[in-house]
């Protein structure tokens, strides 16, 4: 049931910048001549606007104080805690997502971000001074964490809050100015997100965007200082070369099928139940969750009884009238997975109810390489089962696909969950679970190769938005120190220079 909400306490003036498919984005705050709106209007572009707009409003200063920051995000608080029962609903209605699953993954994470940023961000953004050189000493060196200007955070529809709100968060945090676009497939969280974001942040400063396939590509035509994007990784190509034509960097948290290996030595009930939550948690549509499983004969057939007594204790005897199992997104989505069922034998499940896009907890045994299930992502509630002879094998058959998202090893023997870590290249690595890595903000998120570049947070999120500035303030006297570099050179100045500027190995000695 919808519990009626009050405003918030404090909206910032220009509540709803949002700036829907199609429509420019020139806003009304009178900070911004008119001249790039009529601008955006010639050049053909519906976004130009917009992004100018923020543009000028990043160049004033005005998003750099700590202050600033700190209000943004506590805004960010006020909406996560004020919205509570509209986000739930909205990703009810959108993937039938449970509701504990949802407050775990959509708002609970997101506060810990919050929090963990708002306890550390004057930390974070002090200077860093490093190390000088003899002729240095008596300057000032330092890192300073600037912000990268206006920066451009394009979102998926499997977690539609929590996957544009952490980036937003660092993204704030560094003091940038955001256009957010959420996905266009999840239709109610993007409502949702469109129509009350804004009424929390400084509409001078953050913009949503809605829209679909071709207004985004009109939307990745416009210059962004930094680009963050969460997919698959055949539309992150196409980010990428979007980016690539303003020399733009980006993030690119991708996906891929990330194994799950299972030793002979192992706990195989808690194997199970860890392997099903991570599988089966939101219908499988987590980019992280375990794609598929590498083991032997012998641990599939111990494996298959406790795979289905987990799903049972976890879903019921009948999983479809079960309150805690999501459905698929949309029916494209549906037909697409539905289609890899017909992968090695259907062991455990393999129901489906079309008009719901209800797709059982399923297991395939037997599943050979060249399958279709083998080919692709599932991102669905289908786990497949393909058996190697022992750990080498194993690593062997990850080693020879694209690097994925995340490595998963069961072991009883810590020497074998290392082996795997350590043989294997992955964004992440978890040994003994599954999908619990991210529930930590000390740890860095990201891909590698296929699977996606660049990574986030906790600190990493606000170290992604900001520029790293390499920065030396010297000392306007002692120029008869610097007159060693000057021409006309000679051998004395070089040596000289040599020995105020020469890094040395450690236990290395010079004999004079």
């Amino acid at each position: 049931m919808q519990h009626p909400h009050e405003p918030p306490v404090q909206q910032p003036p220009g509540c709803g910048k949002h700036v829907p498919a199609g429509g420019h984005g020139g806003g009304s705050g009178g900070a911004i001549p008119k001249g790039p709106v009529v601008c955006s209007t010639v050049c053909g572009n519906p976004y130009a606007g917009l992004v100018s707009h923020l543009r000028a409003a990043w160049l004033s200063g005005k998003t750099r104080p700590l202050e600033y920051r700190l209000a943004q995000l506590e805004a960010l608080g006020r909406f996560l805690e004020e919205k509570k029962q509209d986000i739930l609903e909205a990703t009810a209605l959108d993937m039938g997502k449970p509701s504990f699953e949802a407050y775990f993954t959509e708002i609970l994470l997101c506060k810990n971000e919050l929090n963990n940023t708002l306890n550390n961000l004057s930390h974070w953004m002090k200077d860093e001074h490093v190390d000088k050189n003899l002729v240095t000493q008596l300057d000032s060196a330092f890192i300073r964490k600037d912000p990268y200007g206006v920066v451009l955070i394009i979102a998926p529809w499997n977690y539609p809050i929590h996957l544009f709100l952490v980036p937003l968060i660092g993204a704030i945090a560094a003091g940038n100015c955001v256009v957010v676009k959420p996905s266009e497939i999840a239709k109610n969280t993007e409502r949702l997100v469109a129509e009350v974001l804004t009424c929390y942040l400084d509409s001078d400063c953050f913009a949503v965007v809605t829209a679909g396939v071709q207004e985004t590509t009109r939307l990745l035509e416009n210059k962004f200082d930094y680009i963050f994007f969460t997919g698959s990784p055949s539309v992150g190509r196409i980010v990428m070369t979007a980016a690539a034509k303003h020399l733009t960097p980006v993030t690119l948290e991708l996906g891929g099928k990330n194994p799950c290996y299972v030793s002979d030595t192992c706990d195989v009930q808690n194997v199970a139940r860890r392997v099903a939550w991570g599988r089966f948690f939101n219908a499988g549509q987590t980019c992280i969750a375990p794609d598929y499983i590498l083991c032997s004969v012998e641990m599939q057939d111990k494996l298959m009884p406790a795979l289905r007594e987990a799903i049972t204790e976890y879903f019921g005897p009948n999983p479809q009238e079960s309150p805690d199992f999501a459905r698929i997104v949309g029916d494209k989505q549906f037909r697409r997975v539905r289609a890899l069922l017909c992968s090695g034998r259907v062991a455990i499940g393999g129901q489906t109810d079309e008009k719901e896009r209800y797709i059982a907890p399923t297991v395939l045994a037997d599943v050979q390489p060249c399958d279709p299930a083998m080919q692709e992502e599932i991102f669905g509630p289908i786990l497949p089962i393909v058996v190697v002879a022992d750990m080498d094998e194993a690593i062997d058959f990850i080693n020879a696909r694209p690097r994925p998202l995340a490595v998963y090893a069961f072991s009883c023997d810590s020497k074998v969950v290392n082996q795997v870590l350590e043989k294997t290249s992955s964004g992440c690595f978890c040994g003994n679970d599954t999908l619990m890595q991210v529930t930590l903000t000390s740890l860095p998120f990201g891909g590698i190769g296929n699977s996606g570049l660049g990574k986030y947070h906790g600190k990493f999120t606000f170290d992604t938005f900001s520029q790293h500035r390499g920065c030396l303030h010297r000392n306007m006297g002692l120029e008869a120190i610097n007159s060693l570099r000057y021409p006309p050179y000679n051998q004395q100045k070089l040596g000289l220079m040599t020995a105020t500027f020469e890094i040395k190995r450690r236990g290395m000695c010079t004999l004079l």
